[in-house]
Order: structure tokens, then C-alpha cells, then sequence
């Protein structure tokens, strides 16, 4: 790294270095206190990196909220691609609450990516994603809730919040295609900066962008922020409930099964995370057919009617 930075950031050799805790396929690196160095750790990851970078660049203007400015890049061992991004002010969603103006920002993010054509960004390589099937979900979903609930990891409280009809439902309403967008594909509290006064100030980590199904993103807020804030950021981007529903959906189901399988499976993730990603999922919205209450308490909606796929309006 020293080595790689006396080339590519001469200012910045003598620079501390220190790993970044968050951060998945990539290794991460603070330098000093104005910069991060990003490795890929695979052809792949190189692949999503130079998207990334292309993908920032050709929206920034676009965006309310900031996204990293790469300064330099390029390739720290054959094939293999690095890039040294400017470091953002701003802490995690997950540490720091977002205010009705930060829920703003939120839903400017959402216009923005929303007014992007697949054929304006069609230079950047973004893969096309197909909508995830709800039907199958809602069964892995199910099946996550019984086995938690049977093993009193549901009890109480969360178990009349999270139990789910596990016979046959009738045959849901044929719903409109999904629209589609440019999706973020990963829009959770660690990519969201967040300032002392709860406006969003950055979104980082673009390498699982894709062109598809936008309740992702939405989804992602409502796992990080909650329910009600997701579906006000969304409703005010100018999505339809259809698709707020859909989100909803998408929230509720993922971290049940999510959570089952950091309990008897193969995810590594905080156990107290997951567990506060799933009640802020199931907090109701005026789309669970009822108003939140206000209070910091959070509420959860009505199973038998959240977990169909197909919810009333």
C-alpha cells in the first residue's frame, strides 16, 4: 500500500493507514483523514469497481446527496483494480437517525435515479436484474418463521408481530410490472452518511448497482430506517403504492429469512443487527391499512394481511 500510494497519491505516502471495520468483498483502508483506498479482491470485483466509478461520475450532478470522487486508480496486481476515493463526512445510518429533511434527501436520491434511462447510462455496462419472485420468497419466509417461532426465537411480542399464515393463501390479484430503474441494489445504513443534524450527505459503495426493480432500494431504507420512513421517501420520489407494497414485501421477507439463517445457517452478520432490521421492517405504514402512531415505540402490522403478496390497500 505504501508503495502504491508514493505512486498514485505522493502527498499522501506518509498518510496513516488503517483498516475500515464495514465493507464486504473489497478490502478498505482509511488514508489519513481525507481519503479511502479500495482494493478488488477478484476479476469480478474489478468488473463492479470500474462500473462503480463510471456509474458515480455520470451522476453526481444529478444527486442532492454526495457520492465519492475517485482521484486515482488503476491496477494493484494484473486484473486487479484499486481506487482511492475521497472520504465523506458523515457516520452511518445505523449510528445516526435521519430527520424528515434527510427522509427528503432520500427521496431526491430516488427521483434522480428513477429519471435515468437504461438507454442514457447504456455505456456504463450496468447488468439488468429481473424482479425477485415474491411467491418464492414468501414461502422461504414462512418456513424461517415457523422453525424461529417453534424454537422461542420469535416468542412474545415478536412472535404475534412475525407470524405468518403458513397454509395456502388465495391466489393473489395480478399486479402491473414492475418498473424498472437504476437501483443503488444495496441501499442500507452502512452506505448512508448521515450528519449530526439527520440530513443524508452521502451514499457510498455503488458496485452492486444494476438497471432493475427499484423496490429494492426501497426495501433497503425500510430495513435500514424503517418502514414509514421508506414508504414517505418513496411516496414523495413519486412511487405508486403498488410498488411501496412490493418494497414492503421485500423488507419483511428478507429479514426473516435473513435472520433464520444467521441462526441456523451460513450468514455472519450481527445478531443484534438483524434483529433490529427486522422490527424496523415490520413497523406499520398507512399501507398496512393503518396510521403509525407517532411514538418512538415501534408498532407492527397485521401479519395475516402483511405477509400476503397481495396486501390490501
Amino acid at each position: 500500500m505504501r508503495r502504491l500510494l508514493r505512486r498514485a497519491l505522493p502527498g499522501e505516502s506518509g498518510a496513516r493507514i488503517e483498516p475500515v471495520d464495514e465493507g464486504g468483498e473489497h478490502s478498505t483502508w482509511w488514508v489519513g483523514t481525507r481519503y479511502v483506498l479500495r482494493f478488488a479482491l477478484d476479476e469480478s470485483g474489478s468488473r463492479r469497481q470500474r462500473r462503480e466509478r463510471a456509474l458515480r461520475d455520470a451522476i453526481r450532478s444529478r444527486l442532492a446527496v454526495r457520492v465519492p470522487i475517485s482521484i486515482a486508480s488503476g491496477e494493484w496486481a494484473p486484473r486487479l483494480t484499486y481506487t482511492i476515493d475521497t472520504r465523506l463526512p458523515g457516520v452511518s445510518a445505523e449510528l445516526q437517525p435521519v430527520s424528515p429533511a434527510g427522509e427528503r434527501d432520500l427521496a431526491q436520491l430516488l427521483t434522480a435515479l428513477r429519471a435515468l434511462s437504461a438507454e442514457g447510462i447504456a455505456g456504463l455496462g450496468l447488468p439488468t436484474a429481473p424482479p425477485r419472485p415474491l411467491d418464492t420468497l414468501r414461502k422461504a419466509a414462512a418456513a424461517a418463521a415457523a422453525r424461529m417461532t417453534a424454537d422461542g426465537e420469535l416468542d412474545g411480542a415478536a412472535d404475534s408481530a412475525h407470524r405468518l399464515p403458513l397454509g395456502t393463501d388465495a391466489p393473489a390479484r395480478p399486479t402491473p410490472p414492475a418498473p424498472v430503474a437504476v437501483v443503488h441494489n444495496d441501499l442500507k445504513g452502512e452506505h448512508l452518511l448521515v450528519a449530526d443534524s439527520g440530513r443524508v450527505c452521502g451514499v457510498l459503495d455503488w458496485t452492486d448497482a444494476v438497471i432493475g426493480d427499484p423496490a429494492e432500494d426501497i426495501a433497503g431504507l425500510a430495513i435500514s430506517l424503517g418502514a414509514p420512513a421508506a414508504i414517505r421517501a418513496a411516496t414523495h420520489a413519486g412511487y405508486e403504492p403498488p410498488v411501496c407494497r412490493r418494497a414492503l414485501l421485500l423488507a419483511r421477507y428478507d429479514t426473516l429469512i435473513r435472520l433464520a439463517d444467521r441462526l441456523y445457517g451460513t450468514d455472519d452478520s450481527p445478531l443484534p443487527l438483524l434483529r433490529t432490521q427486522l422490527a424496523r421492517a415490520w413497523r406499520t405504514t398507512p399501507l398496512d391499512g393503518t396510521t403509525p402512531t407517532g411514538s418512538s415505540t415501534p408498532t407492527t402490522g397485521d401479519p395475516t394481511t402483511d405477509i400476503r403478496d397481495d396486501p390490501p390497500a
